[in-house]
Parts: structure tokens; sequence; C-alpha cells
């Protein structure tokens, strides 16, 4: 196989990794493939031999987890009909993965082995932070480098004033501003993506759209109007799909996610609030809930303004949602929640009593 920085698919991604990874099938006479798009059964792919389509129906599996997602990397062999079929996928560095709407709680893999997963936030309107918190514990989660970027600032009447609240959410996080319309801070944002895998997420009428055609270079995707009340837009987008870019690295469009489900997503809430958890250390209780406990240190620092009210709400938020879906996915921890509701109505049935004193 050619060398990493020769090979036909370096543009899209292909590096030692990749190519150790991908040993196993070479021998088998298998060709390596980059899933670009995925669509009821059948995917687009990019060979060293160009673009092809392809019959995703041998890896197909219960557990959607594992279907093939777009930034995938694929083994390709002939099949029974025209079409080639994916006969394995390369073990994921990374994937953005989400909680479904569906009842039986399931994972959702939006991007697979992405090095950066951008957050479009529009500043049309004023921003709102706990999903934006929302966002970065998914992406965090994933093993990507989180990157949040405020769209639209050629509407908004205080640019900086929004990126500083975005820093204070965000620990650790770079924030950029851009505009799609000036052109402002696209080079810079075009720099941090070149050479990657970037995959951009955010809510309809972020700017996603617009923005991934700027830094592609042309329009690959239709743009809509967001509605001026709330800056929410149509879904223009309707499925993932995977663009080279022309300074080097490739970008992952996505539809607009009205509904951003946690999945198991503990440490990526421990890095977004990395400032809450910091304070929790000084705690006196290792057990603190940060509710009522004495000489609970995250408390104090709502008390004295160092911690906003409304983010220690949202952390608590995310946590009790994280935990409740933990819990639908794990019959262990499901059957703890269930005692510990028990000994609460136990507890509580007796406090009553006591208040209502002795039956004659």
């Amino acid at each position: 196989m050619p060398g990493t920085s020769a090979h036909p698919l370096a543009p899209y991604g292909w590096d030692e990794r990749t190519a150790e990874a991908f040993t196993p099938h070479e021998r088998r006479g298998l060709t390596p493939a980059r899933v670009v798009r995925v669509d009821r059964g059948r995917c687009d792919a990019v060979t060293a031999d160009g673009p092809v389509r392809a019959d995703t129906a041998p890896v197909a599996g219960p557990d959607p987890a594992q279907a093939v997602c777009t930034g995938d990397w694929a083994a390709l062999g002939p099949g029974p009909g025209p079409l080639p079929e994916v006969r394995a996928l390369l073990p994921r560095r990374t994937a953005f993965v989400r909680s479904t709407s569906s009842k039986r709680s399931e994972a959702q893999v939006l991007a697979a082995n992405v090095d950066h997963a951008v957050v479009a936030v529009s500043l049309a309107v004023p921003p709102d932070l706990g999903r934006l918190e929302r966002f970065l514990a998914l992406a965090w989660e994933s093993g990507a480098r989180p990157l949040v970027v405020l769209t639209k600032t050629d509407l908004a009447p205080d640019a900086a004033h929004a990126v500083a609240d975005a820093e204070a959410v965000a620990p650790g996080v770079t924030v950029l501003a851009v505009s799609a319309v000036t052109g402002e801070g696209l080079d810079v944002l075009a720099a941090v993506l070149a050479g990657g895998t970037a995959v951009v997420l955010g809510q309809s009428g972020a700017g996603k759209s617009t923005l991934v055609n700027a830094l592609v270079g042309q329009e690959v995707l239709t743009v809509a109007e967001t509605r001026a009340r709330d800056g929410k837009g149509r879904h223009t987008t309707t499925t993932r799909e995977l663009f080279a870019l022309p300074g080097g690295g490739v970008l992952i469009d996505t539809p607009g996610l009205r509904g951003v489900g946690l999945w198991d997503a503990e440490e990526g809430l421990g890095r977004t609030f990395a400032d809450v958890e910091e304070l929790a250390r000084d705690c006196r209780f290792h057990d603190c809930a940060h509710s009522v406990e004495p000489g609970c240190a995250v408390l104090a620092a709502v008390d004295d303004g160092t911690l906003p009210e409304r983010r220690l709400e949202s952390y608590r938020k995310l946590l009790r949602e994280n935990r409740y879906l933990a819990a639908r996915a794990d019959a262990r921890l499901r059957a703890e929640l269930r005692r510990d509701w028990k000994q609460k109505q136990a507890l509580g049935r007796h406090m009553m009593e006591r208040k209502r004193g002795p039956r004659r």
C-alpha cells in the first residue's frame, strides 16, 4: 500500500494509524474507503479510484451504534449485485453519540473519526447557554476537541459580550466569532480545521450550511432563511455529509438538531463543568449534592457571585438526565434507583405519620 502522505485518500484523513488498522483487510483483497454519506441501507464513499456507491447491509446489526456512519473508514468488497458492499468497519477513534428520541433509549452515532466538534451558535438571537453546555458535554464525550463557533456576527449588536458569555460556559474550549457574510474569522477557523476531520453541529438556523459553503468555497448546501422572531430555520440539511476542504481536511455537515439527548456522557459533563467540579473538591462532604449541605463550596460560590446560579442548575439538570438515561440502559443501576426511590417513599410516609401523631 502506498505511503500515507502519497496515498490518494490522504486528503480524506488517511494516515499511518488508518493504514495499520486496514492491514488485515488489505490481505483479504478489500478496498479502503471513507464513508461520505449514508442513506437507506446504502452509502456513498470515496476510494483511491474515486467515489462509489456501496451496500451497507452486510455490516448491519441490531445495535444502531454499530451502523455505518458518515466519517467511518470501511473495507469494501464485491457484492452479489452490481454494487460493492461494506464488509467491515475500522475501529472508530472517536464517535459523536446522542440518545435517540425512541422509548428504547438507543444510541445514535452522528459522525465518526472526528478530530474537531464544531458547535455552531447563531448570534442573530440571544444564545441559549444551556443548550451550548449540552452540545459541549456530548462533544467532549466523543473524544473530539470541541470548538465553539459563534456565527452571524454581522447581525450581533455586541459580539464581544457573546464571546465572553460563551467562554464562561466553555472552560478550556476555543471560541471563535465568524461571519460568512463579511468573512470575519473564517481564515482562522479554516486554519484550525485544516488537516483533520471536523463535524459541524447546532440547531436549525445556526448558520451551519452557510458556514460549510464558505469553508468549502462553493455552494454545496442549500440555505434557507431563518425566522426573525426566534432565529430558527428549516432543516435544509437532511442527512450527514462529508466534504473535502480546499485548505486540507474534511468537514461533516449535520441536520439541525432539535433534540440533543445525552448518552453516557459523565466524562463529558465533567469536562464541560470543570469549574463546578473544581469547586466541589472543597466541599465538606465528598458526596455533596450541592443543594442544602453545610460546608458546600459550590453553593458558597453561587452566594458570592463567583458561580452563576443558572450554571449550577444546568449542571444538576444534565447530571440527572444522564443518570436517568444510563439507568434505562443499565438494569443494575435501574434497580439501585428503584430501591433508592422506595426508601425515600418509606421515609416520606414515616415523616407524615410522625407529623399526624399516633393513631387512635
